[in-house]
């Protein structure tokens, strides 16, 4: 009897999870509200919201690890902790009833601003907003008794990636040549995460029981700062590097008085003000996996964008 991959949500992350399985020959069942995800002859789609509990029995029926992809409605403190903590904990008990192991996409968030670069022994206390949404969250998955890995990744860049501050806001302005307006520093180093190297990371750690029970930093490439980024991504795409103008994280902090949005934006503007640089060197070591040079990394997503620019037009 085949065994079966459970992959919940068909993000970015959810959806490169799914694709990695089902090139490897794994089965695997792809569970959304929408019945969304890619098209493959070993991915079966099915449509499920993942946070009713009644939902969950048959749906993870035959699975040895499942893959919790799924993200907050909005991007909102008070709706984060209204939906996620709930559907996890659907989560955790039905895989616990079937055995199998649950591996999460995790953020950096629950670190909060810190000095220095934030290594898998730095302490994760963030207590506020959807940074202190991330720790209970965390929190909630060591209490459990199903086993679960929590894989970190820094801001996501890569194929299908759209809504982040290297997706559809840097891609298409920076082929199009328009000057790209940067969030905070465009000269602070920041790390940035394939989302390919994520998955990967997740998939091998569902693997390894040795690796259950712990939290780990994706494989992630040396820190760039946003102008040498831009830079990158116009010789990955032959163009000439645009100008690079820079939108203060103070003047969110400022709008943030009179909307709610652009304050929850501002919570995490300290990751583009200052360093923000993560080290994933001692989980590359427990996976045996290495990062996608940043230069590879991004001439496949530019080559991702044109071929959906393409299909636009």
């Amino acid at each position: 009897m085949s065994t079966i991959h459970v992959v919940t949500g068909a993000g970015p992350v959810g959806s490169t999870v799914a694709r990695q399985l089902a090139d490897a020959g794994e089965q695997v069942r792809l569970l959304t509200r929408s019945g969304s995800g890619p098209d493959h002859p070993s991915i079966e789609r099915r449509k499920i919201d993942v946070s009713r509990p009644d939902a969950l029995a048959g749906a993870f029926e035959g699975a040895v690890a499942v893959h919790h992809c799924i993200h907050g409605s909005a991007y909102d403190a008070r709706v984060w902790r209204a939906e996620l903590p709930q559907a996890e904990r659907a989560v955790l008990e039905a895989a616990g009833r079937v055995g199998a192991v649950v591996v999460f996409p995790e953020s950096l968030y629950s670190y909060g601003p810190v000095d220095g670069t934030l290594t898998e022994a730095t302490p994760r206390t963030a207590t506020t907003g959807k940074l202190g949404v991330r720790t209970e969250l965390l929190a909630q998955r060591e209490a459990s008794p199903t086993p679960t890995v929590s894989v970190a990744a820094s801001d996501f860049y890569g194929p299908l990636v759209r809504n982040a501050h290297a997706g559809e806001r840097l891609v298409p302005t920076v082929l199009a040549g328009r000057t790209m307006r940067v969030l905070g520093s465009p000269d602070q180093p920041h790390s940035f995460t394939y989302v390919p190297d994520l998955a990967a990371a997740m998939i091998t750690a569902a693997a390894r029981s040795e690796l259950w029970d712990s939290f780990l930093h994706a494989p992630t490439a040396g820190p760039v700062t946003q102008r040498r980024l831009v830079e990158l991504v116009a010789e990955a795409g032959g163009v000439r590097a645009p100008k690079v103008a820079s939108i203060p994280v103070s003047l969110l902090g400022a709008a943030g008085v009179v909307s709610r949005s652009v304050r929850e934006m501002a919570e995490t503007g300290y990751m583009f003000d200052r360093p923000f640089v993560m080290d994933s060197t001692a989980s590359e070591t427990r996976l045996g996996l290495s990062p996608t040079p940043l230069a590879d990394g991004l001439a496949q997503t530019v080559a991702w964008w044109r071929t959906q620019q393409r299909a636009a037009a």
